[in-house]
């Protein structure tokens, strides 16, 4: 058997060989050691099939440590974020792999104010899961199962109050919604319907029987994308198992990549407020669009380092306006700081509303960057004189090493940063230029495979 994935924010793996029932028995009592006794924990879940499975086994683990547990059975993760909150739970936990195959599951871990753990937090559950450290109770303290019977309309509702639904209403969209049997139509299909949408859905029941590859890529949503010219959509919204990441095809039937998600929500977002001198947050590895919106409205622009984790606690230290990473996840706080597939499409929908433009139209008023990424194999132990050797050869640069090491000119970037799980570097560049990046991370590859000689 192998390993699973660990990182801060929770744990995946290939059920039956990473992903055990024992394994996940063992992750969730570590997680639940360190949460005050005598509270609630949300337990929700994507459409996989192994999820019912999980949540039997997570549920009764986090009953036999002496929590009550609230099952809101199959939910998107912004979802389960919004659901910690309204129920007052000590924490939540959605059983989800994302964008990863069939045959992964996966644990992601929630606070009590609704959003995935902080990055301390999560190491001390890596800790404990290591230290095998479990309070399990006796018979007179074991928790209690109920299911949640409304598990939509209060994060319908927040999504509700960031737009202007009558406005969108009076258009009348022609929508297509791609859920491709993940848990995004619990939601996705009634927020879309309450908007004076006519909508199509695809892939609406939640049993995780994907009909094309999960993760939403250009390649993977051909066959969406031509659906999308068939029946002459306005928009194509497609989103990933678990709903908190969005990827965008235009009404020519034109993937504008995920990266535009985020650029496409905070523009208007930022047109709607007040955003002069207040924060806006992206992690390292997002498009430089977030930084160029933010500053065509007065706002201050920071980076924080990858993961969603990393991305929502800078927002708060900061008290940002609105946040997200580039792989199609857009933060609101009026909503919850989780990334939000739901508030992704109302916002879109809102944009296209007030300015009567199209999605191409609003795409092509965006700045525009060309973005390119590699994985090259490299040991650990040669990351520090990789990242030392491209400072010193990019030292023209502004350098960032919060994460791995980012070099900022005016025109271009590069991020290059360690796996914390595979011998591996991951290089990604954008310039306004395709082989400007290309130059750059290949340039990397060339000094990456020097030091491993």
């Amino acid at each position: 058997m192998s390993e699973p994935i660990i990182s801060v924010s929770g744990l995946r793996g290939i059920v039956g060989d990473s992903l055990t029932p024992l394994i996940a028995s063992q992750y969730v009592a570590a997680f639940a050691s360190g949460l005050p006794q005598g509270g609630s924990i949300v337990v929700t879940r994507d459409g996989r099939v192994s999820g019912p499975m999980l949540a039997g086994v997570i549920c009764s683990t986090l009953q036999a440590c002496g929590f009550d547990v609230l099952y809101a059975d199959v939910a998107a993760t912004p979802t389960t974020g919004v659901l910690v909150r309204q129920l007052k739970a000590v924490a939540g936990i959605q059983i989800s792999a994302s964008h990863n195959p069939p045959p992964y599951n996966g644990i992601k871990l929630f606070s009590a104010d609704g959003r995935v753990i902080s990055a301390i937090a999560g190491q001390r559950v890596i800790d404990d899961y290591r230290a095998e450290r479990a309070n399990f109770c006796g018979v007179d303290q074991l928790g209690k199962l109920s299911d949640v019977k409304d598990t939509m309309t209060a994060h319908l509702q927040r999504v509700l109050n960031t737009v202007n639904r009558e406005r969108i209403r009076k258009c009348n969209f022609r929508v297509v919604l791609d859920s491709n049997h993940g848990a995004g139509s619990v939601l996705g299909g009634g927020l879309l319907e309450e908007l004076g949408c006519q909508v199509e859905i695809l892939g609406g029941t939640p049993d995780g029987l994907f009909a094309h590859p999960p993760e939403p890529t250009a390649s993977n949503l051909q066959s969406v994308a031509e659906k999308a010219r068939s029946i002459g959509a306005d928009v194509v919204f497609c989103q990933d198992p678990d709903a908190d990441r969005l990827a965008v095809i235009d009404e020519n039937g034109t993937y504008i990549g995920e990266e535009y998600t985020l650029a496409l929500t905070l523009d208007h977002a930022l047109s709607q407020i007040d955003a002069s001198g207040r924060s806006v947050v992206t992690n390292c590895s997002s498009s430089r669009m977030s930084a160029d919106i933010a500053k065509r409205h007065g706002a201050k622009y920071q980076m924080s380092a990858v993961g969603e984790a990393n991305v929502t606690q800078k927002m708060l230290d900061t008290n940002a306006v609105y946040g997200g990473e580039g792989n199609g996840g857009p933060i609101d706080p009026r909503v919850g700081y989780v990334r939000d597939s739901f508030a992704a499409m109302a916002q879109i929908l809102d944009s296209m509303s007030a300015s009567g433009k199209r999605v191409s139209e609003l795409v092509a008023g965006l700045p525009r960057y060309e973005i390119h990424k590699t994985t090259l194999p490299l040991p650990q132990q040669f990351v520090p004189a990789l990242l030392d050797q491209l400072a010193v050869e990019f030292s023209d640069a502004k350098a960032d090493r919060q994460d791995g090491l980012r070099l900022d000119w005016p025109n271009r970037w590069l991020l290059v940063r360690p796996s914390n799980t595979e011998p591996i570097v991951r290089a990604i560049a954008e310039a306004n230029d395709l082989a400007d990046a290309q130059n750059l991370c290949e340039r990397t590859a060339e000094i990456a495979r020097a030091l491993a000689k």
